[in-house]
């Protein structure tokens, strides 16, 4: 997949909130407050399909943090926050991270999910840490495979993932 350095701007503020801009949506880095707040507020039910481990890292956290912390999805067009995306760890032994992503569904259909997927996918390329991208869907999931194949992954399989139960492995490597 080409990678043009143009689409992603990576921009640190002085706030020390990073934010990533695509042509039409930037996303922001969430602190540990608005994590802990967005989880307080979700009904039961969802709240039990969050990752434990990944709660016990963000309450853990001292700053945010672009690997753990997840990023608020706004877009430019109507100033609206439209969904959520985060890569669900640190790059591990293999330097490989996975992302997630969820968009409102007043704008599902619209390009805006693989936009932000390819802002995630070229910032973690573009780190010396990483050199593998996951992403793992629902067997079932075709609007998540239709982003991935857009933006270049190849379907690995089917793997068991120990918290979310039998999953499609997609992947994306760094060109050498």
């Amino acid at each position: 997949m080409p990678r043009p350095k143009h689409l992603v701007k990576l921009t640190l503020e002085i706030s020390e909130s990073m934010q990533l801009h695509t042509e039409h949506l930037t996303l922001v880095l969430q602190s540990s407050e608005e994590i802990l707040a967005w989880v307080a507020s979700l009904d039961a039910a969802t709240r039990a399909e969050i990752s434990p481990d990944w709660l016990a890292r963000i309450r853990a956290s001292t700053a945010p943090d672009p690997w753990t912390h997840g990023f608020t999805i706004l877009h430019h067009a109507s100033g609206a926050t439209i969904g959520s995306c985060a890569y669900k760890g640190p790059p591990d032994a293999a330097q490989a991270v996975e992302i997630a992503y969820g968009i409102d569904p007043a704008y599902q259909g619209r390009g805006v999910a693989t936009e932000a997927a390819r802002a995630l996918v070229e910032y973690a390329l573009n780190s010396d840490q990483v050199r593998i991208v996951r992403a793992h869907t629902r067997p079932d999931g075709k609007a998540s495979m239709r982003v991935l194949t857009k933006l270049g992954f190849t379907c690995i399989g089917e793997v068991l993932d120990p918290e979310d139960g039998v999953v499609v492995r997609w992947e994306i490597r760094k060109a050498h």
